[in-house]
């Protein structure tokens, strides 16, 4: 099968930070799907993990990065019971296995979503990671009730998380939503997803905030240089409040000062049910089915900002440098071999 690796880590400007090659066709296993890749979207995890040579792989076995991905249920493996061969599908995968540069990808059947019916691939591949992701965040990590009230603050909310967030946000909950966005077609953007107000990340934080919401936000989403907030988030937090983070910070934080304010500090992280095969594994694969559905209804629409063409090489090379660039609004997308 087509798979786009690399050999060695190299900047994305080398013309061989990634090529077009060919693997054998991987086997599911007793609960995998084996679905034919149809498009890919690249996400900052993929970069990360490109820049530090890809994930380890037994003999010498090239690395396939990509952990987003929507495509047809070609194969089940004996113990599949939720699709069939022919199922349209969208999900997120694992990162400890093999991902989604290939033409075919074996995944847990427990991570998978039925691809929403109204979109086409391209659109539907945009979602997967950054839906799990925002939607951990809100109702898993922070705990939000889907009849909330009260504001959350989203940073950097134009990326893929931060446009999820914002029309999961709006849609399931009552909160007042308050995004940060530092360009205008950034702050646009913001709009369009669904924020009730957009402020600018590039000043400082806490006086725009507490001029929307004058007792302090409940809720935080810190999803770009929370190192650099830090100080202006905590005065924008009222008492009790929550902060969420997906990034490692560049620096330390001092988390000693949330204490006064007994602020709770939550990591997300959506590798973590299939990294730890947790009990409640198929709550991914539901939430997906449920964000499906709100696609279908119109109430959430794809993210995708880009579609660079077929997935090959030259254009994943322009797609990491793109996401690499910090500037990427929405998603970045790849469809076809």
């Amino acid at each position: 099968m087509k798979i786009v690796s690399f050999y060695k880590s190299l900047p994305i400007s080398d013309p061989e930070s990634f090529l077009d090659l060919t693997a054998d066709q991987p086997r599911p296993g007793p609960r995998d799907l084996l679905v034919e890749v149809r498009a890919i979207s690249v996400n900052p995890v993929d970069t990360k993990i490109r820049a530090g040579g890809g994930p380890a792989k037994p003999g010498g076995e090239l690395p396939i990065l990509g952990w987003d991905a929507a495509g047809i249920v070609k194969e089940t493996g004996a113990d599949v019971t939720l699709f069939k061969a022919g199922d349209e599908v969208y999900y997120a995968g694992s990162v400890d296995r093999a991902g989604s540069y290939a033409e075919f990808h074996c995944v847990d059947e427990r991570i998978v979503g039925r691809k929403p019916r109204t979109l086409g691939f391209a659109e539907a591949a945009a979602l997967p990671l950054t839906t799990i992701t925002a939607w951990e965040m809100l109702f898993d990590r922070l705990r939000i009730g889907r009849s909330a009230k009260g504001s959350l603050l989203i940073v950097g909310a134009a990326g893929g998380v931060g446009s999820i967030a914002i029309q999961l946000a709006r849609q399931l909950t009552d909160l007042t939503i308050i995004a940060t966005a530092s360009r205008p077609e950034t702050q646009e953007w913001c709009r369009r997803m669904g924020a009730h107000h957009v402020i600018n990340h590039g000043q400082p934080l806490s006086g725009q905030v507490l001029a929307i919401a004058p007792g302090g936000v409940n809720y935080v989403i810190a999803l770009t240089r929370t190192e650099d907030h830090f100080d202006e988030l905590i005065e924008s937090m009222t008492p009790q409040s929550a902060l969420a983070l997906i990034e490692n910070p560049a620096r330390p934080l001092e988390i000693t000062k949330l204490k006064p304010k007994s602020i709770s500090l939550h990591w997300e992280f959506m590798f973590t049910r299939p990294r730890y095969q947790t009990p409640d594994l198929g709550e991914q694969g539901r939430l997906l089915n449920e964000v499906a559905a709100a696609v279908d209804g119109g109430l959430i629409q794809s993210t995708m900002q880009a579609n660079l063409g077929a997935i090959n090489a030259a254009n994943m090379r322009q797609a990491h440098a793109v996401v690499e660039s910090g500037r990427a609004v929405g998603k970045v997308v790849l469809a076809g071999f």
